[in-house]
């Protein structure tokens, strides 16, 4: 249990200083003054000031933060600049985040996502170009037959390859099922292949009247799984596509658990906060493979999540930043504050609901993965 915490201390704690590290880099980039690069959060154990920047170590071992100048007065109504002795320097407020322009602002602020996207993309690409990912392949294999079912009374076994059904390949389970059930009551002629690769011929009829949990034909299916490699150079494009795949898949289910939290007061099933994030952990980080495959698709959760336009996140600010952009007028700073305060708490709550759900679904002895 021990070892779990520490690995997902581990794991989280590289996700958001990624997320830091691409405002910090692209701050710097555009000479935006950074005041301070933490590592974990408040309170501060202690900082190295090298340059401008102070780099601070602090107690909670939990990610970071970049604490850019000139960010909060942006914010907060109150756009200036103050020194020690309250006075302005004007190279240093030019070096101020909220005197920059639209379109640098922008570019910092989205700058986090980017680099969590990026992470996730490296992470597939050399998971699909150096293990091999393991997909789905072609063919349909019996994995159970029901004792007196219409496909044990036709002589399948286990362990045979469906081939075609009528004439019709066969290519995945859900084909069979739909045939099955369009000829209910229907002679089928189906030809298999054995496991020591004879092929044979069945008549099978599905049944009219079947229990609920056998189907009419009373075999169990499943797809055959096949490990597939991409060169080197063809990885980084099939990750990206990846990516971009399980990116949307991510926008999908955020929205079903907003949805569902709205309209039914329910949290779906599938959805995990912090507590179970760790357990996941604990599932997935059992050899070094998964665990990288785990990371990923956190890294692609955390950039989807943030980029979102929900005041208090990146997505948030950045809206802000369009709207200005297209209105040509600097956005009521007092109002983006409050926003994005408003937006904190809504977040916060969340995360506590979600969190409620996780620990009731532990001391009830729920699965924490979706059915």
């Amino acid at each position: 249990m021990l070892i779990t915490i520490i690995i997902f201390l581990i794991i989280l704690s590289v996700l958001v200083l990624i997320h830091e590290a691409g405002h910090f880099i692209v701050a710097k980039l555009l000479k935006i003054k950074v005041e301070e690069f933490g590592f974990g959060l408040p309170p501060r154990v202690f900082g190295i000031k090298y340059g401008e920047t102070l780099y601070s170590l602090n107690w909670l071992p939990i990610g970071g933060f970049v604490k850019l100048y000139g960010e909060d007065e942006a914010g907060s109504g109150r756009p200036q600049v103050k020194t020690q002795n309250s006075k302005v320097k004007i190279e240093d407020k030019d070096r101020a985040f909220f005197a920059r322009p639209i379109w640098q602002r922008a570019l910092v602020v989205v700058a986090g996502v980017f680099m969590n996207f990026a992470l996730a993309v490296v992470i597939i690409s050399v998971l699909f170009s150096v293990v091999g990912v393991a997909v789905g392949g072609d063919k349909v294999i019996v994995t159970d037959v029901v004792n007196g079912a219409p496909a044990q009374q036709a002589g399948i076994k286990v362990g045979d390859t469906i081939e075609y059904v009528n004439n019709v390949k066969i290519t995945n389970p859900n084909q069979l099922v739909s045939l099955a059930k369009q000829h209910l009551g229907e002679k089928l002629t189906v030809k298999l292949k054995t496991q020591n690769s004879k092929l044979k011929t069945a008549e099978v009829t599905p049944r009219k009247v079947y229990p609920a949990n056998q189907g009419p034909m009373g075999v169990a299916i499943s797809q055959n799984i096949t490990t597939i490699k991409y060169p080197w150079y063809q990885a980084p494009y099939v990750g990206t596509k990846e990516a971009l795949k399980e990116s949307y898949a991510i926008g999908a289910g955020l929205w079903s658990v907003v949805y569902n939290l709205f309209s039914k007061g329910s949290v779906p099933q599938g959805v995990a906060g912090p507590v179970g994030i760790a357990q996941l952990t604990g599932i997935f980080c059992a050899n070094i493979s998964s665990c990288l495959s785990f990371t990923g698709m956190l890294s692609l959760n955390l950039a989807i999540l943030n980029i979102l336009p929900i005041p208090a996140l990146d997505g948030g600010r950045f809206f802000f930043i369009l709207i200005e952009a297209i209105t040509r007028r600097k956005v009521n700073q007092k109002v983006e504050s409050y926003a994005h305060a408003i937006g904190m708490v809504f977040l916060l709550t969340l995360i506590a609901l979600i969190t409620l759900h996780d620990l009731i679904r532990v001391f009830t002895g729920g699965s924490i993965l979706p059915k």
